[in-house]
C-alpha cells in the first residue's frame, strides 16, 4: 500500500472523497515525517501539530458529510516563514523580530488556503527576510538537501522544498524574489511555479517591491496548477494584484505542447557556463519536447546580464528592512545581509531609477522575443546542489549568490511565469532542474509544457 505521505493533492482528495482514508491520517502521517526529518534536514521552524489534527478533525467531519469546504480541504500544507500565518508567530529567519505579538492575520494565500480548508502543517525555514539563494539563518540554522543532507536545500525557499521533497506535505506556499521557489526546486528534485506577478497576491508588501512574487510548490505539476487555483485569486489588500483568472489552470494543464514554438536556450548565448551533467540533463529533457510535437529553435533572447540592477533593486530593499533597526540589532543580522544593507543604504533615488530603466527595458526586449517564440526554456541553475551553509560554492569565485543564479533573477525583473522542473540528476545522483519561461500572464502555458514534460520524463533521467 503506497504511504499516505506518497501521495500528491488530488490523490488525497480522491481518497478522502471514497472514503479510502481521512483528513486525520494524511495529517497524523505528514507529522510524523516532519518531526522524522527534521533533526537532519531542518526544514521548520515551527511545527503546530495540535491546530492541524483540529483542522483536520474538522475536515474529516465535512468529508463524512460530502460537504467539503473546498479544493483542498483537508490536505496538508505548509507555509514557509516570510507569509503571514493566523496563530504563529513570523519571525522571517530573523532574531531582530519578536515571537510576542496578536499573530491574528494570514496572508492572502494562507487565507484563501484555509477558505478551503487546507491543514497547515506549520512554518518552513527560509535565510534572513529572504535574502539569498540558501537556506541558513541566526534564528534557524542551516536547512539541508533531502537527497544529500552535506549540501544545500537552496533559497530561499529551502525548508519548503525539503519538506516537499521528504513527504512532509504535498503542498508548500513559497516566495520567489530572484529564483527562491525555482532553486530550491531545481535542488530538492520538486516542481515549483513563480506565477506572473500578481496572480498570488500578497500582504504585506515585500521590502523587495515588486520583484517578489508568491508560488506553489509540490511533487507534481497537477498540484501546482490544483493550487494556483486556490491562491490566484484578487485581495484587495494588494494594490498590484491582478484580476481573477479567465481560466482554471487545471483545466488546462493537460493540454500539451503540440505546435507551441520553444526557444531552447543552453547557456543565454554563452554567458553562463553550466556543468555538463546539467546540460545533458537538460537537452535530453529538450529533445523529449521536441518528440512531443513542440517546435524548438535555439536562439537566445536579448538578454545582456542585468545583474547590477538587480543587486540595486535588491540591496536598496535590504536596506529597508534594516532601516528600522538599532545598532544591536543589526549586529545580529546574518553577515552577509548586513553588508547588502550597507550597500543598498548608499544608493541614490537616482541609481534606483536607473536600474528600474533597466529592468523596464528588459521587460520590452522578453515582450518582443514572445512574439516569436510561446516559451523559454533554459537550465533553472547551472550548477546542482553544493555545501550547506554557503552562499557560493566553492571555489567559483562567486561573491554573492547571483553569481550562480543568472538563469532565475532576471524573469523576477521582467515579472513572467517560470517554473522548475525536475529532469534528472547528474553524474553524484543530485537533481537538475529545467526552467520553462513564458510572456507575463502565459502561466497556462508555463503549466502545460511542464505538465507535458513531466509525463514523459522517467525518474532519475
Amino acid at each position: 500500500m503506497t504511504e499516505l505521505t506518497e501521495l500528491t493533492a488530488a490523490q488525497l482528495v480522491d481518497g478522502y472523497r471514497e472514503g479510502e482514508f481521512s483528513p486525520v491520517e494524511a495529517t497524523r502521517a505528514a507529522l510524523e515525517r516532519a518531526e522524522r526529518i527534521q533533526p537532519e534536514v531542518n526544514a521548520f521552524v515551527r511545527l503546530t501539530g495540535e491546530e492541524a489534527l483540529e483542522r483536520a478533525r474538522a475536515s474529516t467531519d465535512r468529508w463524512r458529510r460530502g460537504e467539503p469546504a473546498g479544493l483542498v480541504d483537508g490536505v496538508p500544507v505548509t507555509v514557509k516563514d516570510i507569509l503571514l500565518m493566523r496563530g504563529a508567530p513570523t519571525l522571517r529567519g530573523s532574531r531582530t523580530l519578536s515571537e510576542k505579538g496578536r499573530w491574528d492575520e494570514d496572508a492572502p494565500s494562507v487565507a484563501r488556503l484555509r477558505e478551503h480548508g487546507a491543514v497547515f502543517l506549520g512554518k518552513t525555514t527560509t535565510p534572513e527576510f529572504g535574502w539569498k539563494g540558501v537556506t541558513d539563518s541566526p534564528l534557524s540554522g542551516v536547512t539541508r538537501n533531502p537527497h544529500d543532507p552535506s549540501r544545500t536545500a537552496g533559497g530561499s525557499s529551502g525548508g519548503a522544498a525539503a519538506a516537499v521533497a521528504l513527504g512532509a506535505g504535498p503542498l508548500a506556499l513559497g516566495t520567489d524574489g530572484g529564483g527562491s521557489v525555482r532553486i530550491p526546486a531545481a535542488f530538492c528534485g520538486i516542481f515549483a511555479l513563480k506565477p506572473t506577478y500578481g496572480r498570488v497576491p500578497l500582504y504585506p508588501a515585500s521590502a523587495f517591491g515588486t520583484l517578489s512574487h508568491v508560488g506553489p510548490m509540490t511533487r507534481d505539476v497537477a498540484d501546482a496548477a490544483l493550487m494556483l487555483d486556490v491562491i490566484g485569486v484578487p485581495d484587495a489588500r494588494d494594490w498590484s494584484g491582478l484580476g481573477a483568472s479567465a481560466v482554471s489552470f487545471r483545466g488546462v494543464v493537460e493540454g500539451g505542447v503540440r505546435g507551441l514554438r520553444i526557444a531552447y536556450s543552453p547557456s543565454l548565448g554563452g554567458q553562463v557556463r553550466v556543468q555538463p551533467g546539467v546540460a545533458a540533463a537538460v537537452r535530453r529533457a529538450v529533445e523529449r519536447l521536441a518528440r512531443l510535437g513542440a517546435y524548438v529553435e535555439e536562439p537566445d533572447p536579448d538578454l545582456t546580464d542585468p545583474v547590477d540592477a538587480f543587486h540595486t533593486l535588491w540591496f536598496s530593499g535590504a536596506a529597508r528592512v534594516a532601516q528600522r533597526l538599532g545598532p544591536h540589532q543589526r549586529e545580529s543580522l546574518d553577515p552577509g545581509l548586513r553588508e547588502i544593507c550597507g550597500l543598498g543604504a548608499r544608493y541614490s533615488a537616482l541609481d534606483y531609477l536607473a536600474a528600474v530603466d533597466v529592468r523596464m527595458d528588459l521587460g520590452r526586449r522578453m515582450g518582443r522575443f514572445h512574439e516569436s517564440y510561446d516559451l523559454l526554456v533554459t537550465p533553472t541553475l547551472p550548477v546542482t546542489a553544493f555545501e550547506a551553509g554557503a552562499e557560493v560554492p566553492k571555489g567559483s569565485g562567486h561573491r554573492r549568490w547571483t553569481g550562480w543564479t543568472p538563469f532565475t533573477y532576471p524573469f523576477n525583473m521582467t515579472q513572467q511565469p517560470a517554473a522548475s522542473v525536475p529532469v534528472g540528476v547528474d553524474g553524484d545522483g543530485l537533481p537538475v532542474g529545467l526552467q520553462i519561461v513564458a510572456a507575463r500572464h502565459r502561466d497556462d502555458l508555463v503549466l502545460r509544457a511542464a505538465r507535458a514534460l513531466e509525463k514523459v520524463t522517467p525518474c532519475g533521467n
